[in-house]
């Protein structure tokens, strides 16, 4: 009996999980790999699982690693969507949080079900190995090292290839891929300056972090706008600032969390010193008399796309989808973690998109230059893709991108 893959996808639409906690969703995809005959084991990397095919078909062949991960996102979903999530979660802080698979990670691991359904009916017809690799905490950057601190490299066949690809604002039916480096490398990092906490009414006897952390936050914007060439690509966000408790309190630290991305190790190691420099001179500018503590959470790597096998992908992916269903999307500035499985076996890898929207709602948006504020992006609390051509490509893309490589 085939998989229902739109009543799997809605299912695991309904019920996202934070990273590193998403035992019900292993607990779904075992349920369906037993299901498909298959062994596994699961709890890797605290909660990944993985599998394996071996094709019946005549001679050898390689062994080929597909992809696909699983948490969700600390977001409210605000789709109205029938099979919206309304689960909630407790974060690392011990904050209660809603989730949500803003993300995608539903419909990977949709596709990547149902493309194993696909190769195991037609294993008589390739030779080598398939193993799929469902991991937890991408969001967090830290499943892919997790499995692979696990021995999920040791416990299947080491990799030739791996492969792997991401649900994205394009057209459904559009798969978008390009040689060298499609998403850059990027850094977590925290920072805290310490001040002196005082009454609110007496600012001259303290050292106020919240302004320290105002005037921290201003200038590293000038890292991209006046330091980086313009013809260069670096993101340096502040994505939270955390201080204080009351308004007649001047707390004695603050707490930056930003986002720094760059396409290669020199540009990380550039903006790195660059931002360095301003957070302790800002700290030295407002009378510090501690060091800020600046501390790296996840540090991921630039993915890099080989340059061949991309060009045997692009070319097996037209003669399937058709030339204008195959795009180079450009260099994303989002991040990943599943270059580490590639980089770990010293083997190529190659990571493509492909879209999840109604091509008319995109074309109109197009049309009318207004995709930034029409079309709903990752991590959006309005991001819904179709579900129709959507999961019906993933799976598409999978089985024609594993079985190009096999034999």
């Amino acid at each position: 009996m085939s998989i229902d893959l739109e009543a799997l996808y809605t299912d695991l639409h309904r019920h996202p999980e934070l990273s590193f906690q998403e035992t019900r969703t292993a607990g779904v995809i075992t349920r369906e790999l037993a299901g498909l005959g298959l062994d596994f084991v699961e709890g890797l990397g605290k909660t990944g699982v993985a599998t394996s095919i071996t094709g019946t078909g005549p001679g050898e062949g390689p062994v080929v690693w597909l992809r696909a991960d699983i948490d969700g996102l600390p977001v409210e979903e605000l789709t109205g969507l029938p099979y919206a999530s309304t689960a909630r979660g407790v974060d690392p802080a011990g904050t209660d949080v809603p989730v949500m698979h803003a993300c995608g990670h539903d419909m990977h691991v949709t596709a990547m079900l149902g493309a194993l359904e696909r190769l195991i009916a037609t294993k008589d017809e390739w030779a080598g190995t398939v193993v799929a690799v469902f991991q937890p905490a991408e969001e967090y950057g830290a499943g892919a090292q997790a499995m692979i601190a696990d021995g999920v490299l040791d416990r299947f066949p080491r990799p030739d290839i791996v492969l792997g690809q991401h649900l994205t604002p394009l057209p459904a039916g559009v798969v978008g891929v390009r040689p060298g480096t499609q998403m850059a490398a990027s850094d977590g990092i925290t920072v805290r300056l310490l001040g002196r906490g005082g009454h609110g009414s007496r600012p001259h006897a303290t050292i106020d972090p919240i302004v320290m952390a105002a005037a921290t936050v201003m200038r590293l914007q000038t890292i991209v706008s006046r330091e980086i060439d313009p013809r260069e690509m670096a993101v340096v966000t502040v994505g939270a600032i955390h201080a204080g408790l009351k308004n007649n309190i001047i707390p004695a630290e603050a707490t930056l969390e930003l986002s720094l991305r760059y396409p290669d190790d020199a540009a990380r190691a550039d903006v790195m010193a660059r931002v360095e420099r301003i957070v302790r001179a800002e700290a030295a500018a407002s009378g510090a008399t501690e060091e800020p503590v600046i501390t790296t959470l996840h540090s991921l790597p630039p993915t890099i796309n080989d340059a061949d096998a991309t060009a045997r992908l692009v070319a097996a992916w037209q003669r399937a989808f058709g030339e204008g269903n195959v795009v180079d999307p450009g260099m994303f500035t989002g991040s990943e973690d599943v270059s580490w499985f590639a980089r770990e076996a010293g083997v190529p890898l190659v990571y493509w998109f492909w879209g999840g929207l109604d091509p008319e709602v995109f074309a109109d948006a197009v049309a009318r230059g207004t995709v930034n504020e029409d079309i709903p992006t990752n991590h959006s609390p309005y991001f819904a893709p179709v579900l129709h051509p959507t999961i019906e490509r993933g799976v598409e893309a999978l089985v024609v991108a594993a079985r190009e490589f096999l034999a």
